[in-house]
Order: structure tokens, then C-alpha cells, then sequence
């Protein structure tokens, strides 16, 4: 279980290192527009808010990488917490911008988080 829980946060942290780059650095291109929706004008009027969210999923990735490398109890309870900040941004995403969110980043969350409290 300690391979799978190991292997799920890796997988998040890698996620959100790529939200990062697509709401940073991509959100007026197409990979930043497709996700959004947004035409040209909307994406370039709300690319400092799109970058303002990328920086933190880029904490959120850097958290979790952080907690794959730290020795336990502290990697353990660092992978616990931002898992839980990764799981807490994802359903309220969810509710109050896209119900894709639920899916696309509180299921991965929740399930990481799930096997590192089994593996733990």
C-alpha cells in the first residue's frame, strides 16, 4: 500500500505542476483557453487571476513533494495536510466554478489521501 499511496501523490503533485504551467503560462493559448472556455479577450483579461491560481497549485505540488522526500512522521503528516488543502480547493472548485474540478482534482486528491492513511 505504501507504493500505491507513494505513486497516487506523485501523481497529484504532478497534476497540479501542470495546472501550474497551464494557468501561468499557457491560459492565453490553447491549452489554457480549451480548458477555460474562455475566448481571446476573456483569457487575456483574466490571465493575472488565472496565474494568481496556478502559483498555488504550484505550492499544493511543491507540498506534496515535499512530503513524498521528508522522513516520517513529518513526510507523512505534510503529504496528509496538503492532500487535505488538494481535496478542500477540489470540491469547492466544484461547487462554486466546475463540477469537472470534482473529478479532475478532489477524486484524485481524496484517493491519494485515502491510501496514504492506509499505508500510514
Amino acid at each position: 500500500m505504501e507504493t500505491t499511496a507513494t505513486v497516487l501523490v506523485g501523481l497529484v503533485a504532478a497534476l497540479h505542476a501542470y495546472i501550474l504551467v497551464l494557468e501561468m503560462f499557457l491560459w492565453e493559448r490553447a491549452p489554457g483557453r480549451t480548458l477555460s472556455g474562455f475566448d481571446a479577450e476573456l483569457a487575456r483579461a483574466t490571465a493575472p487571476l488565472a496565474a494568481n491560481q496556478g502559483l498555488y497549485n504550484g505550492f499544493l505540488a511543491a507540498g506534496l513533494i515535499w512530503g513524498l522526500f521528508a522522513s516520517d512522521p513529518i513526510g507523512f503528516q505534510v503529504r496528509v495536510f496538503f492532500l487535505c488543502c488538494v481535496l478542500v480547493a477540489g470540491v469547492y472548485g466544484g461547487l462554486t466554478a466546475n463540477r469537472r474540478i470534482l473529478l479532475a482534482q478532489a477524486l484524485p486528491g481524496a484517493l491519494a489521501l485515502g491510501a496514504v492513511l492506509l499505508a500510514g
